[in-house]
Formats: structure tokens, sequence, C-alpha cells
């Protein structure tokens, strides 16, 4: 049985900001900006906060079959949930979307490296 890498993006929108959390958002920005998006195990959250209040939060596991996607899915937003919640950063919209790596199309450089390895 092969693995299958699963990406998860978490959308969501802040939640009545008070100034001093707007404040601590745009001091930290720099460390949340969309240069540094990854899917990690661990998560990786980007905003723009100066633009607009939407976040994204970016999750990567693995997992041996496909119907662990869901639960992939649920851990992925609880995440999210859970590293606002700490923050006391209120939210809304949330919103969460899997991709199973081994469904998506490759691209013209995979298809060489594939029809090179074959």
């Amino acid at each position: 049985m092969s693995t299958r890498t699963i990406r998860v993006t978490v959308r969501g929108a802040f939640d009545a900001l008070t100034d001093a959390q707007r404040t601590a958002l745009l001091d930290d920005a720099a460390r949340h900006d969309v240069a540094y998006a990854a899917f990690t195990a661990e998560g990786s959250m980007t905003y723009d906060i100066a633009a607009r209040p939407f976040f994204t939060f970016r999750y990567a596991e693995t997992v041996d079959d496909e119907r662990d996607i869901p639960a992939v899915t649920a851990r992925g937003q609880a995440a999210a949930v859970r590293w606002l919640t700490c923050h006391g950063y209120a939210h809304k919209n949330l919103t969460a979307q899997a991709v199973d790596l081994s469904q998506t199309p490759l691209g013209k450089r995979g298809r060489k490296e594939t029809a090179r390895q074959a």
C-alpha cells in the first residue's frame, strides 16, 4: 500500500479584533507573509491584516488509506482553531479543504521526470 500526502488548507477571517490584537498581528506580519507559506505537519499560517482580515493555515500529513482524508481535514481545522483560541483571536467563516497529491496531475516537469525514470 502506498502512502498519500494530504495537504489541508484552512481559511477564515478574524472577527472583532481589538486595537491591541490588530497591532500584535501587524507587528508579527513579516513572519506570516505568504512568501513563507508552506505545507508542514506543524502548520503554517499566513495573513495580510493591513489589507484584509483573512488568514490561511496550511498543513500536510501522510496517510495510507484515502478513507483517512476526512480525519486529516478535521485535524487541520482543529489545529487552526486551537492556534486562534490560544492566541485569543475570534474567527468566523472557517473552511477546510484537503488535496490528495497522489490524485493531482503531474505538470510538465513531473511528466519529464517520470518518463526519464521509466
